[in-house]
Parts: structure tokens; sequence; C-alpha cells
């Protein structure tokens, strides 16, 4: 059974490196290409970070099936060894929170990597080390806070359950829910520093814009987020009525606000076509699948680790193949994820006009140096919003492609 085990994650690697490899060739050859959306220089150096990209996650997909061996070989049994002394429920508590961490501590240089050098490199990263440093203590602080309290709660239905897996589904399910509904409050608590709108003809249309569909939010609220990063981005966060819309400062700065009104209704697209709960169904899909598979493992492969059937144990498992199932149902994931983009986008044209949406598009491209081609097969597993050529296409602008080709080149990935 742990032989099945390792063989399962063994292809999943084997296919994440391959459609990795087949992007890096792809992106090679396309950034020596005719530049679409975007001038020569800016088009090339879009390629090469997209192309750094890739690299560093081959390496850093690398490490993750190096750690999978570590701990199916070895790891597994002698972390759980080293809190045996401890109570049951505090054994528990530590034993999965100490894995969560030595994973964490080992993908935390490509993290630092990404950002200060790669990122750097390319004129997004505005964060400093010292904030970073806060950002990340902050996070871990928060998450063995939450952590504990789910790990607790999922080793207690475990322990007291007889259909477990259902319930700590249900469980886990109603926490991310929350997480959800309270994500907004939050980041502005810890991270970053938000203020409301200031009152004027762009809250007041942006206010128009929301009567139309029916969206009631807490309020229309603009994010310090430039001091960390200089894309540009916007959300709209939470649940029934903690929803709010929060505005990132740098689009703010770089969209006209015809532009802006255009990304929210796109935005405001995807509330009245009500793709956040669909996207939470399948969420929830997913997590069914994963429970039902861990709630009934073998008992052999527990054997073969040298360990029991208990909680902890697990809750590893459970966190060590949980990318597995992501990657295997990404595809579905993605087609659906993007036909909702295309609806969104009709709504985004019918309330902003779709010049002012595709000319947004266009500038989204540009400011966050996102190459605007990719490797079909790349799409097909990565992919949550259409390619951006697609979506100008829908909306009525027709940019030639004339690099379709870059998909027969070699990869040179060294």
């Amino acid at each position: 059974m742990l032989s099945i085990a390792i063989a399962i994650y063994t292809i999943y690697i084997f296919i994440n490196i391959y459609v990795s490899v087949m992007q890096i060739g792809y992106l090679s050859n396309a950034k020596k290409g005719k530049p679409v959306l975007l001038g020569k220089e800016e088009f090339v150096q879009a390629g090469e970070y997209a192309i750094s990209k890739q690299r560093l996650g081959l390496v850093s997909t690398l490490i993750e099936f190096a750690l999978l061996i570590f701990w199916m070989g070895y790891g597994i049994s002698w972390l759980n060894t080293e809190f045996i002394s401890y109570s049951p429920t505090v054994h528990m508590i530590v034993f999965v929170l100490s894995f969560i961490m030595i994973n964490s501590i080992i993908n935390l240089p490509f993290d630092m990597y990404q950002k200060f050098v790669l990122d750097e490199k390319y004129g997004f990263n505005k964060s400093t080390l010292a904030l970073y440093i806060k950002d990340t203590l902050i996070s871990t602080a928060l998450s063995l806070g939450l952590g504990t309290l789910v790990i607790w709660g999922v080793g207690s239905i475990i322990l007291n359950v007889e259909m477990w897996w259902l319930y700590s589904f249900l469980f886990i399910f109603g926490v991310i829910m929350l997480m959800n509904m309270f994500f907004p409050t939050v980041r502005a608590l810890f991270f970053d520093k938000v203020s409301p709108l200031e009152d004027g003809e762009l809250k007041s249309s942006i206010e128009e814009m929301m009567d139309k569909t029916g969206f009631v939010s807490s309020g229309i609220f603009v994010s310090d987020a430039s001091k960390r990063d200089a894309r540009l981005n916007a959300y709209f966060g939470g649940i029934g009525k903690t929803k709010r819309v929060v505005l990132f400062d740098t689009l703010i700065e770089k969209l006209t606000p015809k532009e802006l009104l255009a990304v929210l209704g796109h935005e405001l697209g995807h509330f009245a076509h009500g793709d956040i709960y669909k996207n939470m169904g399948l969420m929830g899909s997913l997590l069914f699948v994963m429970f039902a598979i861990f709630g009934n493992l073998s008992e052999d492969l527990f054997l073969e680790l040298g360990v029991g059937a208990e909680p902890g144990i697990i809750m590893v498992l459970f966190l060590l193949f949980m990318p597995v199932l992501g990657f295997i149902m990404m595809p579905l994931m993605g087609i659906v994820s993007r036909h909702n983009e295309f609806e969104a986008d009709k709504t985004g044209a019918e309330l902003g006009g779709g010049e002012n949406l595709a000319s947004a598009l266009i500038k989204l491209v540009t400011e966050n140096k996102a190459f605007p081609l990719s490797h079909p097969l790349y799409i097909f597993f990565h992919y949550t919003h259409p390619p951006v050529m697609q979506r100008l296409k829908e909306l009525g602008i027709n940019i030639e492609d004339t690099t379709n080709e870059a998909s027969a080149g070699k990869c040179p990935i060294l």
C-alpha cells in the first residue's frame, strides 16, 4: 500500500514537471516572437519573469517530492515518537503543528527568493525585510492559533464519531466558510491598512453599479497594498453582511475611473451569477472526496509506516496528499472557472463598457508584467482565468497572435 501511495505521488510530480518544462519551452520561444499587447522590451521582460518563476517552481516541486519520500520513509514515524510522552490530545496537536512548521520552514527560502530576488528584479516588491518578517510572524501566529483549534476539532471527531470522515468534512467546510466571511476583517486588522473610499463621483458610480446587481456590502475601501507590492488588484471579500469591496491603491492609481468601473462590473458579474457559491461547491466536492478517501485508508498503510491509525497521523497524510487530488481536479475546476470568467466579462462589459474592460485588461497585463501567451497544456492544468487574448477576442478586440508555433520549440531549462 505504501508503494502504491508513493507511485501515485510520483506520477503527480512527473506530470507537474512535464507541464512546467513544456511551459518553459513555449515561453522561451514565444518571447523571441512578435510582441503581443506589450512593447518589445516589456514583452521579453514579461517572458523572462514567467520563465524564472517556472524554474523556481521546478526546484520547489523537486523539494516537495524529496519531502514526501522523507516523511513517508522515515519522518512521520520519527516525528510521532518525539512527542510520545505527551498526553494524547497534546501529542496530536503538537505532532501535526510540527509537521506543518517543518514544511513551512523548508519552503520559506523559496518564498523569500520569489519576493526579494525575482519580484525585486522585475520591480514588484515594495516590502522591506522588516515588514516581511512582521507579516510572517503574524501569519504564523494566526496559523498556529487557528490550526490548534482545527486539529483539536477534527481529532475529537475522529475519536468519537463512527463516520468521522463525513463529520470532519462538514466541520472543515464550516471553518472555510467562516474564514471567507471574516477574511477582509482579519486582513485589515493585521496586514493591509484600509480606509473608506472618499465620497465623490467614483464612489457614487460604484454604489450605483452595485445597486443594479443587488450587491449589498458593508462598505467600499481602499487598501495600502502598494507598501508591499506594485501589482494591481481588487477583491470582493466576505459573505452575507460582511461583504466589502476593497480596491488596491495601485489599481486606483493606474486605471481610469471608467476602466476601474468596468473591472468592478466584472467582479459584480461573479456575484450576480452566484460564482462564489459555485466555487465553494467545487471546493466542497474536492474536500468531500479527500475525506472519503482518507476515512477509508487501509490498515496496511499505517503498518508499513510503522505507526497506528491515530488522528494526527491521518491528518498529516491528508495534508501530504491533498495537492495530488487538487492537481487531478484542477482541470475540471479550471474549465468551470474559465467559463465563469467569460460570463463575468460579459457583465463587466454591460455595466462598464466592453472597450473600458478591454483597456483595463491590457493595463493589467502591462503593469503586472503578465506574459500574454501560454502553452495549451499549462492552461489546461493551471489557468483559472482564460488567457487574456481570448478574453479580449470575446470583448471584440482581436489582436493578431503570430507566436503559436512557439510550442514546437525545445526547452532550454538551464
